[in-house]
């Protein structure tokens, strides 16, 4: 199968080569020439009203004669841009005017800030200390949309960085004019006399579904801010004093059915507080959050999860996604621990006094948790970043969090007492980020996280290189991590036995040109543990892998590009070194030339592979749940997104051998997201999943010994951490999500979100699993181990943009959840449904107002 496999990827890379004219094949992926701008100093600022028709812009030089990135690259511009930059004290000043044949040719869908939608743009790229690897940029859709974003190696395009900056735009016969204000405050630069930035403008044509750039962006060329031309002209400009408040003021009114005597079924709040911004100096910035309220986010995707790791969930809080490039460095830093479930959550429990019986025979109730905060509220959180003109970029964030408790009640005195959760926490990271030439960098990146009392803390220290040659065609990168653990663990005398614990990764690959290739080695060793601050799913392995790419970025036979791509990768246990997994992949996309439509597809296949982690059973090593050789294949395609209706589809499916008497094992996936565009305004997405996976072996839970049918399991497997307990089960999921979207003007939109998740799990039968992979069957077993997990979320969300910066946001959420057992469980998806409709709700109506308050436009003004 490997082989096979290979030989097809190889076969695929020489025809699309044979295919692909020898000018392309000959080209070496150079940067193209670096073209000048020179900004034009006024002194009086014009007006921002789209027209572009004050003398002064006539006095500017011109940038025009783009190039076409996509779908042809390299092609000028048919209908041309024409751009100028003007500046003064305070700001810079963009006007753009994009030449087209008709109005009905100039796409603009008004969306929510920060999204194109289906729309032109025009954009302004800005390198501001000209390092070739960080920038801003600055988008404008005719319908005023503003989207802005942040350019970095940590993040690429991060577009949950926000500034606040002012725009008009004008419809002007065939054309479209953007005018464009970025005061000084929004972006950092050095107080030399003579600044030379690296700068871009790009553009888009969402008719013919066309992007260019100013100076051309090669996709054959590795990155994207090394590929920006310079501009000069600017002089004598200050960094302002960077000082803003935003205050907010929060209102929640919460119901959930409780419909329990002496306990209310609604329940308010107010809640104050603000967040900082101030500029330390020209390069520096400090951000900070005081008594943050995050209630009005997007919720949660909640799943079924069978695996033995966590759930990653997005991160949706602003403050933690926002301008965290340099946090972000080498993967350390997964922002969701911050006020994420405390630490003894779901210890509570076991901490219960239990019900007894007194000396008469009389029942002597125990106690029940009245409350148990899932999250951890923060005190505050404060960010210190940014880069000096040599290149150093510097990055300190903290965040303290109080002590948690939960509230229990005994049931017969009535008598309440707190258990402690979570206890004081402080949080901490330090980033220090040199640029160097030829679009590398050196990094050392430190987290800590301090607890008050008696349990442990945390610190991960991490060095990252990445050298590149000076034609950035090939390129050195790597990383070694140290992590160190010390104490007990929570409400326990046990010490932490992961107390030091490293990893590396070293990879070396062709990085620029049509083929590109890598080969890379890593390990984690078994005590390696960053999840403090930090997200690793397995550690305790060795891998290596190997893999290449091909890709033909013009257009050929009936395609716009094509990329193909294949690979191999292997991996061992690091302690004890046993082999673990290995397999091969292959994969393309392209997008064809007159529907536009996307199309990608990829194979793989694994030999019988052992996973050393599903058992859940310390030393690793010991136990293994072996998984028969497998081959799948898995896809998608998009339909033309300009078009009122669009269809996305996903699918996958998957096969494995035999193992011994088991048969059958198999899982598929299809997923259908149908979207309509009523128009300009109005459009709607529907998504539905489904995925089955039959005859799937894994850990079927603990065995508990007062539960009569586990005891004499659990006495013969040798107690807790002896054998364990698999099942043979078949796990079939829907996903139903449903969003509308409104948007009144480029301020102001109402968005709704519906989703129902339903997982279903029923076991066939029961093995005991033996150290070493060894499985005999338990046909002995009757305990009902089927679940259900149900869980239903809308979130309906009201924005106004009311002023730069400033916000009225209306929030409702509803949310349900259930997690049914044995008889309970129900396999059918409408009685699920039904079930969820009919289970309590929590209802969550909130409104925050936040006001964004500049020291430059409130100052007193010399006269």
């Amino acid at each position: 199968m490997f082989r096979y496999l290979l030989s097809w990827w190889l076969l695929l890379v020489v025809c699309t080569a044979w295919g692909q004219a020898p000018a392309d094949l000959a080209n070496p992926a150079k940067p193209a020439p670096k073209r000048q701008l020179q900004a034009v100093r006024i002194g009086t600022a014009p007006k921002l009203d789209g027209l572009l028709d004050e003398a002064v812009w006539q006095t500017a030089p011109i940038a025009t004669k783009f190039y076409e990135r996509e779908p042809t690259p390299g092609r000028e511009e048919k209908h041309p841009t024409e751009v100028r930059v003007l500046y003064d004290d305070d700001a810079i000043y963009v006007g753009a005017i994009m030449h087209d044949v008709a109005q009905d040719s100039i796409f603009r869908e008004l969306s929510a800030r920060d999204n194109i939608g289906n729309s032109d743009w025009f954009g302004i790229f800005i390198d501001t200390y000209n390092d070739q690897l960080n920038g801003y940029q600055f988008l404008l859709t005719p319908g005023g949309v503003q989207i802005d974003a942040r350019q970095s190696p940590a993040n690429g395009d991060d577009r949950d960085w926000n500034a606040v900056w002012d725009s008009r735009t004008a419809l002007r016969g065939t054309d479209w004019v953007a005018e464009m204000r970025i005061p000084y405050s929004a972006i950092r630069f050095s107080k030399t006399t003579e600044q030379v930035w690296g700068v871009n403008f790009g553009r888009q044509r969402r008719s013919t579904r066309q992007t260019f750039f100013w100076n051309e962006v090669k996709p054959q060329v590795d990155g994207f801010v090394n590929q920006w031309g310079t501009l000069t002209g600017i002089h004598d400009i200050k960094p302002p004093l960077r000082l803003s408040l935003t205050p907010y003021v929060s209102s929640y009114v919460n119901h959930y059915p409780y419909n329990e005597q002496g306990k209310k079924n609604t329940a308010t709040s107010f809640n104050g507080g603000a967040d900082i911004k101030w500029g330390i100096n020209e390069s520096f910035t400090l951000d900070a959050t005081l008594v943050p309220d995050f209630g009005q986010v997007q919720s949660d995707n909640q799943v079924l999860n069978l695996s033995p790791f966590e759930v990653q969930f997005n991160e949706n809080r602003g403050f933690f996604t926002e301008g965290t490039e340099l946090f972000n460095k080498g993967g350390l830093f997964y922002s969701r621990r911050v006020g994420a479930t405390p630490l003894g959550f779901g210890a509570v429990e076991a901490q219960l006094r239990p019900g007894t019986r007194t000396a008469d025979g009389r029942r002597q109730g125990g106690e029940y948790v009245v409350q148990n905060p899932g999250v951890t509220r923060l005190l505050n959180a404060t960010k210190i970043s940014g880069r000096t003109s040599k290149g150093l970029g510097v990055g300190i964030f903290n965040a303290l969090s109080n002590d948690v408790y939960a509230t229990v009640q005994d049931s017969t005195s009535g008598a309440r007492r707190d258990v402690l959760t979570q206890p004081f926490a402080n949080y901490s990271i330090v980033v220090l980020d040199q640029s160097l030439k030829n679009n590398s960098y050196v990094s050392l990146v430190n987290t800590n996280v301090t607890r008050a009392g008696s349990t442990y803390d945390a610190n991960v220290t991490g060095g990252l290189f990445r050298f590149a040659n000076k034609a950035n065609r090939y390129a050195l990168d790597g990383r070694v991590v140290y992590s160190r653990r010390r104490g007990t663990e929570f409400n326990s005398a046990t010490e932490i036995d992961d107390q030091n614990g490293y990893k590396y990764y070293l990879s070396l690959g062709k990085i620029s040109g049509n083929f590109t290739w890598n080969v890379d080695h890593g390990i984690e060793s078994r005590t390696y543990n960053p999840n403090d601050l930090g997200l690793l799913f397995a550690n305790n392995s060795i891998s290596q892998s190997v893999n290449a790419s091909y890709n033909i970025y013009k257009p050929f036979w009936k395609v716009n590009k094509l990329s193909t791509y294949g690979g191999l990768n292997y991996s061992l246990l690091e302690r004890p070194r046993r082999y673990q997994d290995a397999g091969v992949y292959m994969g393309a996309n392209t997008i064809f030339t007159k529907s536009f439509l996307f199309v990608r597809l990829n194979i793989d296949a694994s030999p019988l592979t052992r996973d050393y982690f599903d058992p859940r059973r310390e030393p690793i090593g010991k136990y293994y749940v072996r998984k028969p050789a497998t081959f799948g294949f898995n896809g998608n395609f998009s339909s033309d997104y300009r078009k009122k209706f669009a269809l996305d589809v996903g699918y996958g499916a998957r096969f494995f051998a035999n193992d011994g008497d088991r048969t059958g094992r198999d899982g598929f996936d299809l997923n259908l997201g149908p979207r309509y565009r009523a128009s300009n305004q109005l459009s709607f997405v529907y998504q539905i999943g489904y995925g089955l996976r039959r005859n799937q072996i894994g850990y079927a839970g603990s065995l508990r010994g007062n539960n009569a049918l586990d005891a004499p399991l659990l006495l013969a497997f040798g107690g807790p951490q002896g054998d364990v307990l698999l099942g043979r089960r078949d796990v079939t999921t829907f996903t139903n999500t449903a969003t509308a979207t409104y948007t009144f003007t480029n301020r102001m939109s109402f968005n709704i979100r519906l989703r129902h998740y339903v997982s279903n799990v029923h076991y066939r039968d029961f093995s005991r699993l033996h150290p070493n992979g060894v499985e005999t069957q338990e046909p002995a077993y009757e305990r009902n181990r089927d679940n259900t997990f149900n869980a239903f979320n809308i979130d309906a969300v009201y924005s106004w943009w009311f002023a730069p910066g400033s916000q009225v946001s209306i929030v409702w959420k509803n949310a349900s959840a259930a997690f049914l057992e044995s008889n309970a469980a129900t396999p059918l998806y409408f009685d699920n449904l039904s079930n969820t409709i009919n289970t309590p709700h929590n209802n969550n109506v909130s409104v925050k107002v936040l006001y964004f308050l500049d020291y430059l436009a409130i100052r007193p003004r010399r006269t």
